[in-house]
């Protein structure tokens, strides 16, 4: 989905597990682009691009780092608890052959908990198996309004490995993550993507009304990489499939695979003088 430039930014963002002391607040500027899916299920992709400011709070109770945005109120060896984020880029309907006179797909943002378990982790290498449960509303925005569109539950097995053997070439703090899961959604966000109202049918796209269910399974992959203390680059990679979904039959369903392929980078301008001592966990 588009979304995965969006969540590429927030990979990018500066980390440096190998430090003693870390500054509690950084900002800077990231960017990152991609050849990206219309929407979930179709069949065609275009190239999209973003650069926005970020910033790093480093709290003891607070954290938003290129980890999420974390509370920290359960955080043990074995279960997390995360606020979560994810995003996606507006689609005009006038690029896209299925959705021509259609309304357009508007900027989309997500939020909610989730919960993370730790399956299996060695820390000397560093490396964890996580199972991660978010469960996230869903809203979209033409930038002069806002509008709910429904909740999104899409569990997760991830590998992270944070030693990905790039330290003989004088990279230090790489991290890796490969994940895959089922992706379900509520009746209100199917219907944006799929549903078709009878004002917008026509000979090859019929009226549809879209209904609650499995949207499909997906598989991602990120790499984040610091080149200097002040600059990371990321670059990830999505597949998914959409065969057996609640609205296969949607005429808005073109495509039972997708594919995304996004590059992104961060440069922190700004750090503070106040500094953190940095965890022993190499995963905090």
């Amino acid at each position: 989905m588009r979304r995965l430039v969006l969540a590429a930014l927030l990979l990018a963002v500066p980390a440096a597990a190998q430090e003693v002391r870390l500054p509690v607040f950084e900002a800077g500027v990231a960017g990152g682009g991609g050849w990206l899916p219309d929407y979930p299920a179709a069949d065609q992709n275009h190239i999209r691009g973003i650069a926005a400011p970020f910033v790093i709070y480093r709290g003891e109770l607070l954290r938003a780092d290129d980890q999420g945005v974390r509370g920290r109120l359960l955080r043990g060896e074995r279960l997390g608890l995360d606020l979560s984020f994810s995003g996606a880029f507006p689609s005009s309907s006038d690029d896209n052959r299925a959705r021509r006179g259609m309304p357009d797909l508007d900027w989309q943002g997500e939020v909610g908990p989730a919960l993370r378990l730790t399956l299996w982790r060695d820390v000397a290498r560093p490396r964890r198996v996580n199972l991660e449960l978010p469960v996230r509303a869903v809203f979209s925005s033409d930038l002069a309004s806002v509008r709910y569109r429904g909740v999104v539950f899409s569990p997760e097995l991830a590998v992270e490995d944070r030693a990905v053997g790039l330290e003989a070439l004088g990279l230090r703090g790489a991290r890796f993550r490969l994940g895959v899961g089922p992706i379900f959604a509520t009746e209100r966000l199917q219907r944006y993507f799929y549903e078709v109202e009878p004002q917008y049918a026509r000979a090859d796209r019929p009226a549809y009304r879209a209904k609650a269910g499995y949207l499909g399974t997906r598989l991602q992959f990120s790499l984040r990489v610091p080149i200097t203390p002040a600059f990371s680059f990321v670059g990830g990679g999505r597949v998914e499939n959409f065969a057996g979904a609640a609205n296969a039959d949607s005429p808005l369903h073109r495509r039972d695979w997708n594919a995304t392929v996004a590059l992104g980078f961060a440069w922190s301008l700004y750090q503070s003088a106040a500094a953190v001592a940095s965890s022993a966990d190499p995963f905090d």
